[in-house]
């Protein structure tokens, strides 16, 4: 199954737009959530019959220096009366329900990005959403039996010149000896999960 692209008129759009992407969903079940599929995570096991929304947007978004490409939340409707009737008719409207998260995909990135980068994309916002866990680490679920989700920030986040002048910490040292690990998922794995991968990527 190839890489899903957004749709070329969402890219034309002069003003931020937003569009529902069930055929990322749909890929994200088929090549990474299912036992089958070709970049199969099982550290998204509890994610398989999670209530995910997932969106295109026209472009990122500029946010502390950065570029946003990718965004998962869990979805809060704060508002009240008539703004909160129209946020729920909105979800409504897009995913003939309201999804517990949302995972939004910057469209003009993932319309140019190789195959590899749009599965590292994907599988980053994948990851913010996690199971609880109890205070002894079991997995915690739901009164209906359900994974109790929720959103979690990054396993490290720390400045290079920190690292740089005063060494790793213990968090950054996994990532370190993560990095000079070969991948888990090789360039034929991708491949066969995003279509031309090997073709861009030689």
């Amino acid at each position: 199954m190839s890489k899903p692209m957004p749709p070329e008129d969402l890219l034309e759009s002069l003003w931020p737009k937003l569009r529902p992407a069930p055929e990322v969903w749909e890929w994200i079940l088929q090549e990474v959530l299912a036992t089958t599929g070709s970049i199969h995570n099982p550290e998204h096991a509890h994610l398989i019959d999670a209530n995910i929304g997932v969106l295109w947007a026209s472009s990122g978004f500029a946010k502390q220096g950065r570029v946003v490409l990718g965004q998962a939340e869990q979805l809060m409707i704060r508002a009240g009366g008539w703004q909160k009737a129209r946020q729920e008719q909105q979800m409504r409207d897009w995913f003939g329900e309201e999804p517990e998260f949302l995972i939004t995909l910057a469209g003009d990135y993932c319309a140019q990005c190789s195959e590899a980068e749009f599965c590292a994309l994907v599988e980053h916002e994948l990851y913010h959403i996690a199971q609880a866990t109890d205070e002894y680490g079991a997995p915690k679920f739901t009164q209906d039996g359900m994974p109790k989700l929720f959103l979690r920030g990054h396993d490290v986040e720390e400045f290079v010149g920190v690292v740089k002048r005063y060494g790793a910490s213990e968090d950054v040292q996994q990532l370190i000896d993560a990095a000079s690990r070969p991948p888990e998922v090789a360039k034929i794995n991708i491949s066969r999960a995003c279509g031309t991968c090997l073709l861009k990527s030689a």
